[in-house]
């Protein structure tokens, strides 16, 4: 029993609540502290709530209990999240598949260069460097990826 669903106000604190919990996880080895602790499911609830009056929407994967998210603006693909506790069980590339056919063109997506683990899982669903980067910090670029 498992399904997608729409991200709205009712369910938006537990999206916000993953969001949290992943991100934080997945920046402790290159933030300092301080700034990872931040990132609290209150302040991603904001974060999310921002992006979804910009035109952005948001799905959640439920699995037994919430497990992922997702965002899709246009054909761009950010916010792909899976709690830490559920990661490497397939479900980012469940959110992947239906994110890029919920796209209304080409799918694109950034990912930070060190981030190995999104890389190998946007590799093996047909995304390339598009050779397009933005300077993050002096030490750290994003990539841009989009299916070839």
């Amino acid at each position: 029993n498992q399904m997608i669903i729409p991200v709205d106000e009712t369910n938006l604190f537990q999206a916000a609540i993953i969001h949290s919990l992943s991100w934080q996880d997945s920046h402790l080895s290159f933030c300092s502290p301080d700034f990872v602790e931040l990132h609290t499911p209150e302040h991603q609830q904001k974060y999310m709530e921002e992006k979804r009056n910009n035109g952005s929407r948001f799905f959640m994967l439920v699995k037994h209990k919430p497990v992922g998210i997702v965002s899709v603006t246009g054909s761009l693909i950010e916010d792909l999240y899976i709690r830490p506790d559920e990661q490497n069980k397939g479900y980012g590339t469940e959110l992947l598949q239906f994110a890029v056919k919920t796209c209304t063109d080409t799918p694109t997506l950034w990912i930070l260069e060190n981030n190995t683990e999104a890389a190998r899982l946007y590799h093996r669903m047909g995304f390339r460097e598009t050779g397009r980067i933005n300077a993050i910090t002096d030490e750290l670029n994003e990539i841009e990826l989009s299916p070839k």
